[in-house]
């Protein structure tokens, strides 16, 4: 089962900048982008993490993480806003939010605070994704293959988890591209191409081929489908 994250953040570009990051980091992730969007999607959706902003139009951050708890719901909630203050931090964490990050804030600190907090609940979500010798580890984004680390780059992961999530498919390019990139396919482009050509090169290292192509349809995640074998005599 996929990481599911939520992010309350009525900003639009600052919602834009962290849900595309954290799709990068290979979470699944919806928006809300004001109070009642927000109320909605937490009591109607199970969440592993909450990213709330404070200032909200409808309801406020600090009433949805109350109303929240008062369902007793346990989910992580990561507040992300303005206010700076040592009192409004400390209200905040006893209304009960989990961690605070101030704005303006660096990418790289709000994806390490969202690992931390999976980090603290490894009983209730599924973290780590294994295709034969090859896993990938969600909350400390380590992949490895046959027991070595693979160094790869953030596009190089979230293909490798669209993959590891879809083993045994034909996976057309289209789709691929529009999940990876989160943008319409440009099929004059071989951007995806490239990157599935980086990455077999990495996995090739240690093991046999598990990506291979289907040519006019797309890829296959796995071992050698039926349809590229040879028929036999």
């Amino acid at each position: 089962m996929a990481i599911r994250l939520l992010v309350i953040e009525d900003d639009e570009e600052i919602a834009d900048f962290v849900s595309r990051g954290l799709r990068e980091e290979g979470f699944l992730v919806e928006v809300a982008t004001d109070g009642l969007d927000g109320w909605h999607a937490l009591k109607s959706a199970s969440w592993d993490v909450v990213v709330l902003d404070w200032w909200l139009p409808g309801q406020d951050g600090m009433t949805l993480l109350q109303r929240f708890r008062q369902m007793n719901q346990t989910t992580p909630v990561l507040f992300l806003t303005a206010r700076d203050a040592v009192e409004q931090r400390v209200q905040g964490l006893n209304a009960g939010a989990d961690d605070y990050l101030c704005k303006p804030f660096d990418f790289a600190e709000l994806a390490a605070r969202v690992q931390a907090l999976l980090r603290r609940r490894p009983g209730s979500i599924r973290t780590r994704l294994e295709y034969q010798d090859v896993a990938m580890d969600l909350a400390t984004q380590r992949v490895e293959r046959a027991g070595q680390p693979l160094d790869l780059t953030a596009k190089e992961q979230a293909l490798l988890l669209f993959f590891l999530r879809h083993p045994g498919e034909v996976l057309s390019r289209t789709r691929i591209y529009e999940h990876v990139w989160q943008e319409a396919f440009d099929g004059l482009s071989n951007t995806l191409e490239v990157h599935v050509m980086e990455l077999r090169r990495k996995l090739e290292a240690h093991g046999p081929r598990l990506i291979h192509t289907v040519r006019g349809r797309g890829y296959v995640f796995g071992e050698t489908p039926p349809l590229l074998r040879p028929e036999k005599p």
